[in-house]
């Protein structure tokens, strides 16, 4: 996984109003999964972004590891810990960086939201993804995985989606667009560009954009390779027809 270098910079803008503070971020999981979590659990963020899900963890007593593939995230993450005043460990590593540094079996709730696991390069990589997630859960440990529906992303084709709104952040305006490149079949490289367009004062625009790599999947193929690892599923939202779905799963006891 690699990207999301200048994109780090104006990562705000993609961040929905309900979890743009680390607070809101984790409230949004407590019910379903982080409440039921013993005292001082360990909580891993293998797709952390600027972090507001890692540190408002954080905030909330867990032990947190948070890792990205991007270095500018991990600074963000650093900093917004360092501002709320909360300790957690920040890492820089891809998917399959992780057991190498960090133990097996020490996690009891590893999250990978945020859409990040289409960045994985293809089945492949997805799997060995998934893999590493399942070997860092205690037996029992729970994942949580954020997905957009994919089924629909493909059915739409390629297309530019411009947000019907400008969004508002740190009393300043942007734009956001997607440009999405998709392809004939789902096992070829895909391309998302994202651009933030600020608004300056005075009228100007100020654009920052980046352009990903993505490997789509369908949702049963998804479900059969959290299996295949050692996951069984315990809840999903899945909904063919819901542009994102959310899906929990725990590591087989041993």
């Amino acid at each position: 996984m690699a990207g999301y270098g200048a994109l780090s910079d104006v990562y705000e803008w993609l961040i929905g109003d309900d979890r743009l503070t680390p607070a809101k971020a984790a409230a949004v999981y407590y019910s379903d999964v982080v409440g039921s979590l013993p005292p001082n659990a360990r909580v891993l963020d293998c797709a952390c972004g600027t972090d507001q899900l890692a540190v408002g963890l954080a905030s909330l007593g867990l032990d947190v590891v948070a890792a990205d593939a991007s270095s500018g995230m991990v600074r963000r993450t650093e900093k917004a810990a360092d501002e709320q005043g909360v300790s957690l460990r920040a890492l820089r590593a891809n998917w399959d960086e992780l057991p190498d540094h960090l133990e097996d079996s020490t996690f009891d709730l590893v999250f990978c939201v945020g859409n990040s696991l289409g960045h994985a390069e293809g089945a492949a990589g997805r799997l060995t993804a998934l893999e590493a997630m399942s070997r860092l859960l205690n037996p029992g440990g729970r994942l949580v995985l954020h997905s957009r529906n994919w089924e629909l992303v493909r059915s739409a084709g390629s297309r530019v989606d411009v947000r019907d709104r400008l969004i508002r952040r740190d009393e300043r305006d942007a734009v956001v667009s997607y440009y999405w490149q998709i392809e004939q079949r789902w096992e070829q490289e895909h391309f998302l560009e994202i651009v933030v367009a600020q608004i300056e004062p005075g009228g100007a625009v100020r654009a920052c954009s980046e352009r990903l790599s993505v490997w789509p999947y369908r949702y049963e193929d998804l479900v059969t390779q959290l299996r295949s690892v050692g996951l069984t599923m315990q809840s999903t939202t899945f909904d063919p027809e819901s542009d994102g779905y959310l899906v929990v799963a725990s590591r087989d006891q041993a």
